[in-house]
């Protein structure tokens, strides 16, 4: 295949990411900076997360169990690191990124069903095996390939030199030997000098001896050896910087080269993550080891995004109110591009937890989001917590404070003015009460059999990426600066078109329509009424990027600079900066 540096063909080269010792080390954000090294030296990357559990995606699971649920343009619902590596890699992955054991064997059974394996005994080896391994191997040519400027290539050049594959799970989990099976499989028939196995362990602190101990490490590394992989290189998570002493002996215990043992201390930021594994060499040794081309790190735009992560020029709190707020996992993309939105404007934004119960009476939104100066109302689903994000809206929107509404929180800004403004008191959704008088948000026409349980739940919300057709003069139009966007979509209700006209006749202002007009998609308060009350029914976070902030974020985030310097006596607008 064609190099990125180069133009030679060349095999694509796949590099294995294992954990071990522990669950949440990091695995997924150690990839995602290694991928982001190496399309800074010029090559090709695209990556995938292999993931052990029997669901055949995450779309049905609690946020509280997985974090989450990342969707892709195609519209697969998809874990979080899948997540991580668009946002590194600056690049638009397809669903292909993803792979549960539940496809998998749904995938292997279907087969079976139709007779395709001629009367064979169906196994773990080789039938499931062979079928992640057709799955790794077609990223070789899969779609959103990160290329020299880090972003992703057309149809035509999407070619990879290097296929990162996160394996999910911990070394020793009963349920992710046969993805390692397979990944040991692919080494043996790509051959050695193109895989490349990185491991990522953890080196725990013993507070009492004030030592870090590598035996776990060493197990790990043995479990992993027990089934036939031998790591290239060892990432090793720690609390404080590792000594040559501990690499040296993590080198020989486990047999690696010395430079192939690289610290990864806890970093301020995720985004220091790169520079950290720079420094310990990890990209050099892998393009070495693999005889890849590369060139010299271009730092550029990294380290403008850094200087802003580290050195912002001014500072805005912002609150986050939802029903999840216990594992901020389940928002890990909502507060990504809020922090976006921040490097945007050259600010750190300083993100508020509010529980959506907390404000249900005017007292309680109040005295929740004192002080902040802007608000963020999330997606979600169910009933609970409803009537407290329908009460911060309402705070919001009387007190002139900046707030954005994403998929269900636009659903909220739609019920609350219908009830202060349309008169509708009884105004709701019929998601969450079917008897409801006057349901301004409605069950989608394509989504009322799955709602009366006639149809699967699971992947059949609107899913992936649709086209809206922006207003003129609207506040959405001037943040976006064109008439036509595409979004990423996740859910089943919409607002209900037999309300619009009432609704937009006591002010709300519907901004962005589906091009056939029959979806909201956007909706809003004209600058006059209200400096930024602005919803989307998409998910425009899953689009953010660090280096090219989405411009609903930027925009809540200008008006929130301006709100703060407004309420602290400023004179004048807080001034708009350019995106990093």
């Amino acid at each position: 295949m064609p190099s990125a540096a180069t133009g030679r063909s060349r095999p694509t080269k796949h590099l294995f990411v294992t954990g071990g010792v522990a669950s949440s080390l990091g695995k997924g954000l150690t990839a995602s900076s290694l991928g982001r090294l190496l399309t800074l030296r010029g090559l090709r990357v695209t990556m995938q997360k292999l993931d052990p559990y029997l669901n055949v995606d995450p779309g049905t699971m609690n946020p509280f169990q997985h974090g989450e649920v990342f969707v892709t343009d195609d519209g697969a619902e998809t874990d979080l690191d899948i997540g991580h590596y668009e946002r590194f890699l600056d690049t638009e992955l397809h669903g292909s990124a993803n792979v549960t054991t539940g496809q998998v064997y749904s995938s292997v059974i279907a087969r079976e069903r139709r007779g395709e394996y001629l009367g064979d005994t169906v196994q773990v080896i080789p039938h499931i095996t062979n079928e992640i391994k057709d799955r790794i191997r077609a990223m070789a040519v899969a779609r959103g390939a990160g290329g020299p400027s880090g972003r992703s290539g057309t149809a035509d050049d999407a070619q990879v030199d290097v296929v990162i594959t996160e394996v999910g799970g911990t070394v020793g989990d009963i349920e992710s030997l046969p993805f390692l099976e397979s990944v040991r499989q692919i080494r043996h028939e790509i051959g050695r000098e193109n895989c490349f196995f990185l491991h990522v362990s953890l080196l725990p602190y013993i507070g009492p001896s004030g030592e870090l101990k590598t035996k776990p490490t060493q197990h790990s590394v043995a479990a992993l050896r027990s089934i036939g992989i031998q790591p290239d290189a060892i990432v090793c998570r720690s609390d404080r910087p590792i000594t040559d002493g501990l690499k040296h002996k993590i080198s020989l215990m486990c047999d690696v080269d010395r430079e192939a043992v690289v610290s990864a201390v806890d970093a301020a930021s995720i985004y220091d993550i790169p520079k950290v594994l720079h420094s310990e060499g990890l990209d050099a040794y892998v393009v070495r080891r693999l005889d890849l081309p590369f060139r010299d790190v271009d730092w550029g735009a990294w380290d403008e995004l850094l200087r802003r992560v580290h050195k912002p020029a001014r500072e805005v709190t912002i609150a986050l109110v939802g029903k999840y707020i216990d594992l901020p996992d389940a928002y890990l993309s909502v507060t990504e591009a809020l922090r976006h939105g921040g490097f945007g404007n050259d600010a750190k934004v300083r993100i508020r937890w509010v529980k959506s119960d907390d404000c249900e009476t005017p007292e309680g939104a109040k005295r929740e989001l004192d002080g902040v100066d802007g608000v963020l109302i999330p997606g979600g689903f169910g009933v609970r917590g409803i009537e407290g994000k329908i009460g911060a809206v309402r705070h919001s929107r009387e007190n002139r404070l900046p707030l954005l509404g994403i998929c269900l929180g636009l659903q909220c800004m739609v019920i609350e003015a219908a009830r202060t403004l349309g008169g509708l008191a009884d105004a709701g959704s019929a998601e969450f009460d079917a008897t409801t008088a006057d349901p301004v948000v409605a069950t989608m026409a394509e989504q009322v059999d799955v709602v009366a349980g006639e149809r699967d739940m699971g992947g059949t919300m609107r899913l992936g990426l649709y086209p809206a057709e922006l207003a003129d003069g609207s506040v959405v139009r001037e943040l976006y600066g064109e008439a036509k966007v595409s979004e990423r979509h996740r859910h089943r209700y919409e607002v209900n078109n037999a309300y619009r006209d009432r609704l937009e006749k006591a002010g709300l202002r519907f901004s962005g329509l589906s091009p056939d007009g029959r979806l909201v998609e956007y909706a809003e308060l004209p600058r006059e009424q209200h400096p930024f009350f602005v919803g989307t029914q998409a998910h425009p976070e899953f689009r953010s990027r660090p280096t090219r902030p989405h411009p609903l974020f930027t925009g809540l985030v200008s008006a929130a600079l301006d709100y703060a310097e407004a309420r602290s006596g400023g004179h004048g607008a807080a001034g708009r900066v350019t995106a990093p």
